[in-house]
């Protein structure tokens, strides 16, 4: 097994540095003018924003920048290497090479604008009645976006081991339905914003300024009533509210006009007997708009959602007014991203499994899943002492819990088997129809499972994605191989830095299969109540507490968090922290308790810890992430957790009084 110091090591020449390292990359970020008991993220990070603004391309700047540009440079390298040289026609290289050559194509993407997709503009505008919609929805979503609402086949979540066909509310443009019912001057300005767009849409379609104007305001008159009978983000969240599985002659019923039948046909699906539908009542009043609202209407406002999607793919001034508004007037962003890092993004985004093997075989480090699989048994261990050590739970459940631990699947680095794309296809000749080949292979990828057994051994995430996830319906946990970036070292960063970060991904991971949502599914990852009444009771209890203490959290004037939304991942965050900080203490540093650069491995930790997080935000960002987002704010993901902690306390002293400081401390697993 090749060890932690030589993948650290070999890291070193691609891990970024934000900060020339004179001193301990942690230290250096530290700001001392602000005492860790009040405002412990500005403590940790503040000397690094201050050295770091916001470039004027990203709506925000830390950790994940720093990172995702390192990537981005070897993907970037990666392309440029598979464009430049003749490669075997099918293979993973000359798809790679081709699509990014056809991005950065831009002299032809310019002469060509929307001319590629006049004829699907022309078929969607000569739609006359609704099954005719219903058909050119199927196809738009195939090869665009979806709107009106969202469909597609994923796991059962109460047979785990097959697969169902969803209905799932939808078919709006702007993040959330928030923006379409508050009425604050901010959301009034960006709901203008949103005509003014459309209405530049809907002219490079074909329309006359006037006649432009107008369909962009039916546009939004629509989806203001499709957001109006939305249910809330933070509603959505339930599982078991949002599951209602019934036939399709009675989602007939429920919704004569959309022809389920005729929907699902249209996609090449054989033998649908059954739906899953999410939100009853959104279906319903969907149908009733359907007979109302003018079929022309609703040409239009199909024909935007089909060039909305692609207008990222057409030419520079198409996509400047997509960055506009998507980007300037929602996240603050001032400017595009090189022409270049859009290539490499748009590329990794489209053929993630292709890239992710050049990826694996030129720049993930040797021994990448073996240390992974060190630390998640090590965090994993700490979470089964913690279940069995718990006051509130009884011995019944706490069996059960830990039988569903045991059974948690941990998939890391790199996935055994990639997706076969040799079907799709790839060339230079035209950039959005390389995208529209790309969203049709994906939408019958995903088609074609429906009938079969579920192979429980895909991924959703390529070894170059930095992030992670939890899939209840799998009980398992996916952990890429880049998360085992580190920057800032130059060689191997202490065990304090490493648990903190690396280890805390895992903790947040493995402690979703217990969250709000996760706790709702058994170890095979069906939905199923696997608790004593009194102990969900008393776990209901707990995570209540969670919800009250973020909703009491500020960020901007008039802008609090919205703790139920938030609760899933504010849970993790919690639970993720303290299982790391626990394997953490089983380590021959914590033990030897030596100092460096002035700091106890314990404070090292939560200084670790607070890095995993450093990010700052432009205020525009933060206000859409807050409406729209389960996942609260990068600050409040560090004093959030750890004002809970009393091990954060002892380390930094923290007395009733400061403003970390809580008397009541939540403690949940």
């Amino acid at each position: 097994m090749t060890s932690i110091k030589t993948i650290f090591t070999a890291l070193a020449c691609v891990a970024a540095t934000a900060t020339a390292q004179s001193v301990d990359p942690i230290v250096s970020h530290i700001n001392t003018s602000v005492r860790p008991q009040d405002d412990f993220f500005e403590y940790a990070n503040g000397t690094w924003f201050r050295e770091n603004p916001i470039p004027a391309t990203e709506k925000d700047n830390g950790i994940f920048t720093v990172i995702q540009d390192t990537i981005d440079d070897q993907i970037r390298r990666i392309c440029q290497d598979a464009s430049a040289h003749k490669q075997l026609k099918g293979s993973a290289r000359q798809k790679i090479g081709d699509f990014y050559a056809s991005y950065m194509d831009s002299i032809g993407r310019n002469n060509r604008g929307l001319s590629e997709l006049q004829g699907d503009i022309r078929r969607i505008r000569s739609v006359k009645d609704v099954n005719a919609l219903i058909r050119m929805l199927a196809y738009t979503t195939r090869v665009s976006s979806s709107a009106l609402f969202s469909f597609g086949v994923w796991q059962d979540q109460q047979q785990s081991d097959k697969y169902a066909f969803y209905l799932n509310q939808g078919g709006l443009s702007l993040p959330d339905r928030r923006y379409y019912v508050e009425n604050d001057e901010a959301t009034q300005r960006i709901r203008q914003r949103f005509v003014d767009y459309a209405t530049i849409v809907f002219k490079r379609a074909g329309f006359i300024e006037e006649t432009a104007r107008k369909a962009a305001e039916k546009l939004l008159r629509i989806e203001t009533e499709l957001a109006q009978h939305s249910r809330k983000r933070e509603d959505t969240r339930d599982p078991l509210t949002n599951f209602n599985k019934m036939n399709t002659a009675a989602f007939e019923k429920l919704a004569p006009h959309l022809s389920l039948s005729l929907l699902t046909k249209t996609l090449g699906l054989k033998d649908v007997d059954t739906v899953v539908v999410g939100q009853p009542e959104f279906f319903t009043h969907l149908d009733s708009m359907l007979l109302r609202i003018p079929i022309a209407d609703w040409n239009n406002y199909l024909l935007f959602h089909y060039v909305n999607g692609l207008a990222a793919c057409l030419d520079d001034n198409l996509y400047q007014a997509l960055f506009d508004f998507y980007s300037k007037t929602l996240r603050g962003i001032k400017q595009p991203r090189s022409r270049w890092r859009r290539a490499v993004t748009s590329t990794d985004n489209a053929l993630g499994d292709l890239v992710g093997q050049v990826y694996v075989q030129d720049y993930l480090p040797k021994g990448t899943k073996e240390k992974f699989l060190e630390i998640g048994n090590a965090v994993k261990a700490e979470l089964a002492t913690r279940i069995r050590n718990l006051s509130w739970m009884s011995e019944e459940t706490k069996l059960k819990a830990l039988n569903k631990l045991n059974t948690v699947v941990m998939k890391l680095g790199y996935p055994d088997k990639w997706k076969d794309m040799s079907r799709l296809k790839i060339s230079r000749q035209s950039y959005v129809h390389n995208v529209m080949n790309v969203n049709s292979w994906e939408m019958q990828r995903d088609l074609s499972h429906y009938g079969k057994k579920v192979d429980r051994t895909e991924w959703d995430m390529q070894p170059q994605t930095y992030n992670a996830y939890y899939n209840p319906s799998n009980n398992e946990i996916v952990i890429p191989g880049c998360n085992i970036f580190v920057p800032g070292f130059t060689g191997m960063p202490d065990d304090a830095i490493l648990y903190a970060i690396v280890g805390g991904t895992f903790g947040h991971e493995i402690t979703h299969g217990f969250d709000d949502q996760g706790c709702l599914y058994d170890k095979e990852g069906n939905l199923q109540n696997w608790w004593a009444e009194a102990d969900k009771k008393h776990f209901d209890a707990r995570t209540s507490q969670i919800v009250k203490q973020f909703d009491e959290y500020e960020v901007a004037p008039g802008l609090h968090i919205n703790g139920s939304l938030t609760q899933g991942e504010n849970i993790a965050d919690l639970g993720g922290v303290i299982v790391a900080l626990e394997a953490f203490k089983k380590t021959p540093q914590y033990q030897a308790g030596e100092q460096i650069e002035g700091f106890t491995p314990l404070q090292r930790f939560f200084l670790g810890y607070a890095q995993a997080w450093m990010l700052q935000m432009r205020p525009e960002a933060l206000a859409t992430q807050v409406k729209s987002n389960e996942h609260a704010p990068a600050k409040w993901r560090v004093l959030g957790p750890l004002s809970n902690i009393q091990d954060f306390y002892d380390a930094f002293h923290v007395k009733p009084g400061d403003k970390m400081y809580r008397a009541e401390k939540v403690q949940i697993w």
